[in-house]
């Protein structure tokens, strides 16, 4: 029996991660004000699915997000979706529906996990709900708050428009 030669078991080994099944990585969020905890958030939403995953990041739409925030975003989606979809983690960065509808993105997407911020409690619940509906086995992982509580987009507006004051 004839030994393989390094090139042929490379070549199988490439063959087989390719053959092998992404794990896909579902992570949301408005995203304005691109800051330090938004990064950690994607590069922790794409760690969850191992190393061959895909990371599909799904940007709010202005109203979606006016909508759960109480406030319309500093920047627009598209802007948002520009900037998230150029950072190293993310894979495709999408533009939610204009009409929200969970159902509609896990059917689009079709993640295996979907990872959600700290402060997304209101929207965990409806993923949940929606999952546990459609009988699918897609995990549900709320992420952790990276850096310091001061960190968030709310809080980065406020310390600016106070610094403004004092000029």
């Amino acid at each position: 029996m004839r030994k393989a030669t390094v090139n042929e078991l490379s070549y199988k080994l490439s063959v087989d991660e390719t053959m092998r099944k992404k794990n896909i990585v579902l992570a949301t969020g408005a995203f304005d004000l691109l800051h330090y905890g938004h990064l950690r958030f994607l590069e922790e939403s794409k760690r969850l699915g191992g190393r061959n995953s895909e990371l599909i990041v799904l940007i709010a739409r202005d109203k979606t997000a006016a909508r759960l925030k109480g406030k319309k975003p500093v920047m627009s989606e598209n802007e948002r979706r520009a900037l998230v979809a150029s950072l190293k983690p993310v894979d495709k960065a999408l533009l939610g529906f204009r009409k929200f509808s969970i159902r509609k993105i896990v059917r689009k997407v079709k993640p295996d996990i979907i990872a959600l911020g700290y402060d997304q409690d209101e929207v965990k619940k409806a993923v949940e709900r929606v999952v546990r509906q459609n009988g699918s086995k897609i995990k549900v992982i709320q992420v952790r708050r990276f850096g310091s509580p001061d960190l968030s987009s709310s809080k980065i507006k406020r310390r600016v428009i106070e610094s403004w004051g004092k000029l």
